[in-house]
C-alpha cells in the first residue's frame, strides 16, 4: 500500500516494466522562476503525488509516515495521537485510519496554523501549539487520554540557506519534543522532520536520555534529491510531569 505503482510510459518498443516515462515537462513562463519551473515538474512526474490523488489522500506525505509505521509499528488501534503541524492533513488522515477501527476507537489530533478540510475520526485545532493558550486547549482536548505517539511534521519556510534552515528545522524539533515529553506515556513514541546532517548532538542526547530507541529514518516517499530526514524514537521512559506545561 505505501509504495506506489510505476508510472506507465506508453505504448511500443522499451514500454514494459523498468522503462522510464518521458514525463511531463512545463515551459517556462513570463514571470515564472526556474526554481518554480522545476518544482511544478517534479510535482507533476512525481508518482507519490499521483498515487496520492489516486487513493484520496491529502498529501504525498501520507506514504511516508505509511512505510515508517510499516515497518515500526507504532499506529495501533486504540491510541492517542498528536499531529503537530498537521496540514494538509495526509499524517492525520493514516494515524486515524490505523488507529480508529471497529474495535478500538483511537484519537487523532491534529494542529496548525493553517486550516485544515474536516478528517474524519480526527479532531483539529487550528493554532500555533507553541502559544501557552493554545497548550491549554489541547489539555482541554486530551481531556483523561493519554498520548501514545507524538508526530511532526513540521519545517519552517526555506531560506535557501542551508545551515539557517538546518537550525530552524532543528528548532522546530526540540520544541515538539519538549511537548512530546509532557504528553508522552512511558513507552510512547515521538516522530519529527529533521534534515540531513541529522540531529544536532545536543537534541539527539536528550532523544537518548528519553527513550529507549532512537533512529534515523529516510523513507523511499522521501524525495531521493531531498535533504528530508526523520528522527524516530520509540519508548519513552517516563517524565516527572504530568499534563503540559508550557
Amino acid at each position: 500500500m505505501s509504495r506506489p505503482p510505476q508510472r506507465k510510459s506508453g505504448s511500443g518498443a522499451g514500454a514494459g516494466r523498468g522503462s522510464r516515462s518521458l514525463g511531463v515537462r512545463v515551459k517556462t513562463a513570463k514571470g515564472r522562476k526556474i526554481s518554480s519551473k522545476r518544482w511544478l515538474e517534479r510535482q507533476l512526474n512525481d508518482p507519490y503525488v499521483e498515487a496520492a490523488k489516486r487513493e484520496g489522500f491529502r498529501s504525498r506525505a501520507a506514504f511516508k509516515l505509511m512505510e515508517i509505521d510499516d515497518k515500526y509499528a507504532f499506529l495501533k488501534p486504540g491510541s492517542v495521537i498528536v499531529d503537530l503541524g498537521a496540514a494538509p492533513g495526509g499524517w492525520s488522515q493514516i494515524a486515524a485510519a490505523r488507529v480508529c477501527t471497529r474495535k478500538n476507537m483511537g484519537f487523532v489530533l491534529g494542529v496548525d496554523l493553517l486550516d485544515v478540510d474536516p478528517l474524519p475520526d480526527v479532531t483539529l485545532l487550528k493554532a500555533d501549539f507553541m502559544d501557552h493558550e493554545t497548550l491549554e486547549r489541547i489539555d482541554g482536548l486530551l481531556g483523561p487520554r493519554k498520548v501514545d505517539v507524538v508526530l511532526s511534521d513540521m519545517a519552517a519556510s526555506a531560506t535557501g540557506h542551508k545551515q539557517t534552515d538546518h537550525i530552524r528545522i532543528i528548532s522546530l524539533c526540540e520544541t515538539a519534543l519538549d511537548f512530546a515529553e509532557n504528553v508522552l506515556v512511558p513507552g510512547g513514541t515521538f516522530l519529527a522532520k529533521v534534515l540531513q546532517g541529522g540531529t544536532e548532538k545536543t537534541l539527539l542526547d536528550k532523544l537518548k536520555r528519553g527513550f529507549n530507541t532512537v533512529r534515523h529514518v529516510k523513507p523511499e516517499a522521501s524525495r531521493s534529491d531531498s535533504a528530508e530526514l526523520y528522527v524516530l524514537a520509540q519508548g519513552f521512559r517516563g517524565n516527572e510531569h504530568e499534563g503540559i506545561s508550557p
